[in-house]
């Protein structure tokens, strides 16, 4: 038996990146995944298809993270389709890189919303599961708020707060079995990255510089060590933001 059989898990911002390798690896472990998508379908249907053609079990469901009905829908259609949720991989966020000169209130709005205000509300509603005994929440942070790098402002921010949610989350329902860390990435290479023409700057090579195993990330990277943190394996540790970022801090 798989060590996430018997586990149903929810991975939101699911259809690429990150979120998609995180889906793929608790599929892989026999958890049955929900692909949470805001806008990316296609994405989150071949990821599905991914983690169903190796034999796991998953569905796509779309729904934007910072709104409480499309999050009741999410988990309503995990429940329909494997019942209660007792994995939560946090992964939905935004990025915006500026000085703190061209920052907006609209900026910060939309980081606030999807990386912090998303996560509490996911883990509000895994919480308001009556029948469960004990799960797992994964936050998806960033190693940023370990280095405060320029021009990540609102977006270090905005992490910087997810971590303390993640903390508090810990404490608050440690006594109900339900875990909470987060996972602090490094640089990585993903399609949005890419997307931002950083992939073979000065930057990127500055940061593999100060990244001791000597690269930059790739998704694959953090299926694994979400899996661990999913599993009972990892059942005597909460609270905790684990820096995975190939030593960069």
């Amino acid at each position: 038996m798989s060590r996430l059989s018997t586990r149903t898990a929810i991975v939101t911002g699911a259809a690429k990146g990150i979120g998609a390798a995180i889906a793929k690896a608790l599929g892989s472990e026999g958890a049955a995944v929900v692909v949470n998508y805001r806008q990316d379908a296609s994405g989150a249907g071949r990821v599905v298809r991914e983690i169903t053609e190796k034999g796991g079990r998953a569905v796509a469901v779309q729904g934007d993270v910072s709104q409480s009905a499309d999050v009741e829908r999410v988990f309503a259609g995990a429940r329909d389709a494997f019942g209660p949720v007792t994995v939560l991989v946090n992964n939905a966020g935004i990025a915006t890189f500026e000085p703190l000169t061209a920052a907006t209130a609209e900026t910060l709005r939309a980081q606030v919303d999807t990386n912090v205000l998303g996560p509490l509300l996911t883990m509000q509603a895994l919480a308001a599961q009556e029948d469960i005994d004990g799960a797992s929440i994964i936050n998806v942070s960033t190693a940023g708020t370990f280095s405060l790098p320029a021009y990540a402002g609102v977006y270090a921010a905005t992490k910087s707060a997810l971590e303390a949610l993640t903390v508090v989350a810990a404490k608050e329902l440690g006594p109900r079995g339900i875990r909470v860390n987060a996972i602090a990435p490094s640089p990585t290479d993903t399609e949005g990255v890419r997307a931002m023409g950083w992939i073979g700057t000065d930057l990127e090579r500055a940061s593999i510089a100060n990244t001791p195993l000597g690269r930059t990330g790739t998704p694959d990277d953090y299926g694994p060590v979400a899996a661990f943190l999913a599993s009972d394996d990892a059942r005597w540790i909460t609270g905790d933001v684990l820096l995975a970022s190939g030593g960069q801090r």
